[in-house]
């Protein structure tokens, strides 16, 4: 595991729910200063589309190829 002991947090959150079955659900958390060795850091910038989506008609084109069908 790339990461040290005290680099990573795992929480269990566990609820019971109004018609009493038991949720569960997990947290984790690194440490930005853990993500930098890998390429990830808190100054990277948010991905976003660099070009504008395709038109309608291309992608219900795209659902009926032949390719499509499986």
């Amino acid at each position: 595991m790339p990461f040290a002991d005290d680099d990573i947090r795992v929480d269990l959150m566990r609820a019971r729910h109004a018609d009493g079955r038991v949720g569960c659900a997990v947290g984790i958390a690194i440490r930005s200063a853990a993500l930098r060795p890998l390429g990830l850091h808190p100054d990277q910038p948010d991905a976003q589309p660099t070009h504008p989506s395709p038109p309608a008609w291309w992608h219900t084109a795209a659902d009926r190829s032949p390719w499509a069908q499986t």
